[in-house]
């Protein structure tokens, strides 16, 4: 029987042309294709269980279909290999690893093998436009797009941008929003995920990014980069504050962003449903930057804690509900464009607190020293918060303080000296009875008081500490002693050693696997 030879088909050239031009796909797609479909039609001519490949000459379109069978040292498929000694029959030079091919007729298709190649196809090039459509769009995450509503499901929308279909899930929707089909809308790329059913594309227009891409369409001066977006904070639907700056003096940022008569501002608004924006002029002076982050509100003084991150803003008293906004909305939003906690009070609550302050203070010496309340406060005065303060301290820095000779403050001094040293015998005794750890004694941001009361709430060694919650922490130390972010830094410090010793252990495993 006379083996037909391959023909050129130049058929498969224009239809490659097509289907790639109509699909806005590869052509290197298409054959791959069209390959895999020839290949499932020669299985089903030949044996399921044959190892059969197909390539399409990409300049002239000729079909070769070749089976493939493995040479190895130990046959488990007798369709698909051979042994060495066997092969050697066929190709004296052959070795294991290597393939003996046969090249097989051209395939004649049926109407079922036509039928089963055009799904294949269909498959294959319908996997390679959701590719290709993967791919744009996540070259497109960060930007805003306008699409159509196509349809309501369960509160969220979904999106045709042309290309692909997205969805506006309702939690990314700005509240009292209200969408029909067929409305046109623009929102902004958050994610692109790849899934079998297709590039699955999320929208947004809640997320701060938003508002900052709608100001960089409206205003040139932020496309050219000489106004700069240093913040956004959003509360959707209701209000917002962005910080801006300017690279060039000569021009105002605020200003550029506001337009003429407030037309590129209320664009944005519009946009946003009637979204308030406050725009406020960054400051690398943090204090500064706060004053303009409360506005409208008449700040009369910041008080900066870089330890804690945080914030303290006085206000005078008839401003203080201005300052704090609607359900705490306006320090809310200040807060989120300066990343700190802030802190409202009036210049009352200011004054009262201080004095707090300085009569806890001032207590402590009075107990611990042996003072009277004017010396306590004229410490308290000079700065010293603690007793350690004053036994460590340089002692000409005590005694030129007002009304001080050297001789009371050497005896300052030594009381100060005394006390710590009654302090730490009597700590070093509940340390011993208690059993704390010496490993917590090295964790910043504990002290003596705060061990002793870790120890009796049964948290004596690092691992105790590192099981805890930050919230834990903070109930066993007291409400007022530690913040959530100094908690936390605390917990993590203590859960060091176990990074440290699986990065040891994963070190040793390696060194071992190296060895064998």
């Amino acid at each position: 029987m006379t083996q037909k030879a391959a023909l050129p088909r130049p058929e498969l050239i224009m239809v490659a042309d097509t289907v790639a031009r109509e699909k806005n796909i590869e052509k290197e797609d298409v054959f791959i294709a069209m390959e895999t479909a020839i290949e499932k039609a020669g299985r089903s001519k030949y044996g399921l269980e044959h190892d059969i490949r197909a390539s399409i000459d990409r300049k002239n379109g000729e079909i070769k279909l070749m089976r493939y069978i493995e040479v190895v040292e130990e046959v488990e498929n007798q369709a698909t290999q051979i042994t060495l000694e066997e092969a050697k029959r066929i190709e004296r030079d052959i070795q294991v690893g290597e393939f003996i091919t046969n090249s097989l007729p051209p395939i004649d298709f049926g109407r079922i093998a036509a039928q089963t190649a055009k799904q294949v196809i269909t498959q294959r090039v319908r996997e390679a436009e959701r590719n290709k459509q993967f791919e744009e769009f996540q070259d497109k995450v960060g930007q805003v797009v306008n699409g159509v509503i196509k349809r309501i499901e369960f509160g969220n929308a979904i999106i045709d941008l042309g290309r692909a279909e997205a969805i506006l899930r309702r939690d990314e929707i700005i509240p009292k929003e209200r969408f029909s089909n067929g409305d046109r809308i623009r929102a902004y790329i958050i994610d692109v995920r790849k899934e079998n059913r297709g590039p699955q594309i999320f929208l947004s227009r809640t997320c701060p990014e938003f508002m900052a891409s709608l100001f960089k369409q409206e205003v040139p001066e932020i496309y050219d980069g000489i106004v700069e977006i240093k913040g956004v904070s959003r509360d959707p639907g209701s209000k917002a504050k962005i910080a801006v700056t300017s690279n060039d003096s000569s021009i105002d940022p605020v200003g550029a962003c506001v337009g003429l008569r407030g037309v590129r501002v209320q664009a944005v608004v519009n946009e946003l449903q009637g979204e308030k924006v406050d725009i406020v002029k960054w400051s690398p002076d943090m204090a500064q930057f706060i004053v303009s982050t409360m506005s409208p509100t008449d700040v009369q003084k910041v008080v900066i804690d870089e330890d804690k991150n945080k914030i303290e803003v006085v206000v005078a008293d008839d401003q203080l509900s201005l300052a704090i906004g609607r359900r705490g909305q306006n320090v809310r939003l200040a807060a989120g464009l300066t990343g700190k906690d802030i802190d409202i009070l009036s210049e009352t609550q200011d004054a009262e607190k201080r004095q707090a302050e300085t009569k806890l203070k001032a207590q402590r010496f009075i107990d611990a020293l042996d003072v009277d309340d004017m010396i306590a406060h004229l410490l308290v005065a000079e700065g010293f918060s603690t007793i350690d303060d004053v036994a460590l301290i340089d002692l000409a820095e005590i005694a030129s303080i007002e009304g001080f000779d050297e001789d009371v403050a050497q005896e300052l001094q030594n009381r100060a000296l005394e006390f710590v040293k009654n302090r730490n015998e009597e700590f070093s005794k509940k340390q011993e009875e208690l059993g704390i750890s010496e490993e917590l004694l090295g964790i910043n941001g504990l002290d003596q008081m705060m061990l002793i009361k870790l120890a009796e709430a049964k948290v004596k060694t690092l691992d105790d500490l590192g099981d805890l919650a930050s919230d834990e922490l903070i109930e066993i130390l007291g409400e007022d002693t530690l913040t959530n972010a100094e908690a936390n830094d605390i917990i993590m410090a203590a859960r060091q050693h176990w990074f440290d010793e699986e990065e040891q252990a994963n070190s040793d495993a390696k060194e071992e696997t190296s060895e064998k």
